[in-house]
Parts: structure tokens; sequence; C-alpha cells
């Protein structure tokens, strides 16, 4: 099309790229888990803080890449394109790290344990619409970000990245608390500290399109 001619890049060959980094992301994260999952005398259990908080921050991430994706793909805003690629590319190599040590502490990637249930009572860690885990969206929610495109799109991503952003760093804090693991609790306070950053980020580019944060 037109637009493949200006850019001198076949329409296909974005989305083409982009899943052949996802994966290359998701591969450098497990192999940097292996590295630093072995040699672990007594490793996390099934219900361990470390093993809950690698498997829900997997499934949280997972979402935060599938909107952010929706942004790189059909935004308008050159910064917020390139805020969302900082997120899909981030948090994709985390999910490598995450997935790997459970590989690594032979555990797998999903658990009969409700979300959210390695967290203490006193975090008040109890998931929200349908069972999900703290600040995710819902299906309706994602329908309506997928119907989006331009402005009402990248303000709409913003409003439910700000509360994912949120949740997540509600396991994150309690993960870099409790988790037994060192290197465990050192990518959680990572998580910390990067999406503090970005919340206040995102913010500051709502209220510029005249947004107000979900409740």
């Amino acid at each position: 099309g037109r637009r493949g001619a200006r850019t001198g890049r076949p329409r296909w060959l974005v989305p083409l790229l982009a899943a052949v980094t996802a994966v290359a992301l998701l591969i450098a994260g497990g192999a940097l888990a292996v590295l630093t999952g072995i040699g672990a005398d007594r490793p996390p259990v099934e219900s361990s803080v470390d093993a809950g908080f690698a498997r829900d921050m997997s499934t949280h991430h997972s979402q935060a890449v599938r909107m952010a994706q929706a942004v790189r793909d059909r935004g308008t805003d050159p910064k917020l394109r390139l805020l969302a690629f900082d997120v899909e590319t981030q948090q994709l190599g985390q999910i490598g790290q995450l997935r790997g040590w459970l590989q690594t502490w032979g555990l797998t990637p999903q658990s009969d344990l409700p979300p959210m249930s390695w967290m203490g009572e006193d975090m008040h860690a109890h998931p929200g619409e349908g069972g999900l885990m703290s600040g995710m969206a819902t299906t309706t929610e994602l329908d309506r970000l997928d119907a989006l495109s331009g402005r009402p799109l990248e303000v709409y991503f913003l409003q439910l990245m700000i509360r994912h952003h949120q949740g997540g760093l509600e396991m994150a804090r309690y993960g870099a608390a409790h988790a037994a693991e060192p290197y465990v609790r050192d990518l959680a306070a990572k998580i910390v500290a990067a999406q503090q950053a970005e919340v206040v980020t995102m913010e500051q580019l709502l209220r510029q399109r005249g947004g107000r944060p979900l409740s």
C-alpha cells in the first residue's frame, strides 16, 4: 500500500519483526533466569511467595504486553508509542525470567492456587471482577481497547495501564519484601521502581489529553 511505499517496508514486516523480537526477549529472559536460579539447595515450593509471584506477575505482565501492542500498532502519538514499546519489551524480558525460574525450580507455569493467595490478608490481596488479579482489565475492557484507534485509543490505554501498573505494584512490593530468594526480591524491587516511574509519566500524559484515571 501507499504507507508501505513511503516507509520502504511492506506492511507485514512490522508485526513479523515484533513477533521475532518477542521470542528473542522471552529466550533471553529465560536464559538469565537459569543463570540466577542454578545452585539453589532448596528451590521454592508450590505455595511459596517466590512461586506465586513468578506465576502471577508473569500473567499480569502478559496482559500489559497485549495492551501495549495495541498502541504500538495503532497509536498516532510517537511519544506514547515509544512508551508502549518500552513497556512491551521490558515486560517480555521479565516474563522470560519469571517462567524460567519456575522451570528451574521444577514448577509448572500454572497452579490451582487462587490468584494472589501467596500474599497475606494484611495486603488486601483480593482478586477483582471475574477472579482477575488486582489492576487487570476485563474482557469487555480489552474488547473496547481493540475497537478504538487514534487519540481515544491512547487515552483509554493510559487509563487501563495506570490501573494495571498500580495493581502490579501491589504484588511487586510484597514480593520484594517477602520472597525467599534474593534474585526474586531483586527483580520485584526493579519492577517497583520502573512501574512507579511509568505511572507518574502516564498520569502526566493522561492529563495532557484531558483524561482522568479510572477508579
